[in-house]
């Protein structure tokens, strides 16, 4: 994690399974690049969703979380105010995202989860 990461935003959604390859080719070569140029930005990294298993209290157990969004990228930020600047503005708004990915996604969520210490 950078060392000035105050704030960890996530966004997370599912996409149209026939727009899941523009989906990807937007988000990694578009999407995160112009977010990346954001003052405040930090770093980010895009992820899916994966099955969960683990051992905790002796036992062995399945985690499974129904209606979770498949993809997510995970912003580190400076400050919660990146998310409302002017800068951010724009940037979420140009490119093909708005036009030919933004109207194909659907089940949102967004978090933002202050880092303590």
């Amino acid at each position: 994690m950078h060392p000035n990461t105050r704030y960890l935003f996530i966004a997370s959604m599912d996409v149209a399974p026939e727009k899941e390859a523009l989906f990807n080719e937007v988000y990694d070569t578009e999407h995160i690049p112009l977010l990346l140029k954001v003052p405040g930005v930090l770093s980010a990294v895009r992820c899916t969703n994966e099955p969960l298993e683990l051992a905790i209290a002796g036992t062995r157990k399945r985690i499974q979380v129904e209606g979770e969004p498949r993809y997510s990228a995970m912003y580190e930020l400076e400050s919660a105010e990146v998310l409302v600047s002017d800068a951010w503005a724009k940037a979420v708004d140009q490119g093909r995202w708005p036009t030919e990915v933004r109207p194909f996604v659907r089940n949102h969520r967004h978090v933002l989860r202050k880092i303590m210490g």
